[in-house]
């Protein structure tokens, strides 16, 4: 009997069928995983551990579209700023995938690249290793937080009688406005990292 020209079942294919049921429904399920690939749960075993290696090898996948080295010399904040731009781009192809990779802790090379590469960024700006730790957390809520904002409503938020003037007034600005995400995150990340900088400058 002739061997099937494409493997059955791999490491890749599994992958491949978790992200599919997390973009449409949010999670997936080992048994949920076999029955799309017309297979016994017990087979995906073979090539890998269970979920939480499936929740790391999406984790590769996202992370692995983030260009971590620059093809220019950068000073460390624009490094921040690079990586960050990066890194919400990659998470906001699947934004459904945030909430369970942020339930794991991570433990993938592919993710330990960037995170490595803003821990130097952060420490050649003058930050103690509290400070690099407490800087790469907040790095990271703000971006997956970015990331989800991407997947909201055109309307985030109704103009309601408990609306007050102040926020009437910026819920005005806001309909139609497609860019309102990006601009958001933008300004955000300008704020972060104007903040970052005085702090290395008071260390320094």
């Amino acid at each position: 009997m002739p061997r099937p020209s494409q493997p059955i079942l791999s490491a890749g294919i599994i992958t491949d069928a978790a992200l599919r049921a997390v973009d449409s429904t949010g999670d997936f399920t080992m048994p949920g995983i076999a029955a799309k690939l017309s297979v016994r749960p017990s087979s995906l075993y073979n090539h890998v551990s269970g979920r939480a290696e499936i929740i790391e090898l999406m984790r590769s996948r996202a992370m692995a579209e983030i260009t971590v080295a620059s093809e220019e010399d950068e000073n460390w904040s624009d490094t921040v700023a690079r990586l960050a731009r990066e890194y919400r781009r990659s998470y906001a192809k699947h934004p459904r995938l945030i909430p369970i990779l942020t339930s794991q802790t991570v433990r993938t090379g592919v993710a330990f690249a960037m995170y490595n590469a803003l821990a130097q960024a952060f420490s050649d700006g003058g930050f103690a290793p509290a400070q690099v730790l407490a800087a790469i957390t907040t790095l990271d809520s703000f971006v997956l937080g970015s990331a989800l904002d991407l997947a909201a409503p055109e309307e985030v938020w109704a103009d309601v009688p408990d609306a007050n003037d102040a926020m009437r007034a910026a819920l005005a600005t806001s309909t139609p406005n497609p860019e309102r995400a990006d601009a958001a995150f933008e300004f955000g990340l300008r704020t972060l990292v104007a903040g970052w900088l005085a702090q290395s400058c008071e260390a320094g």
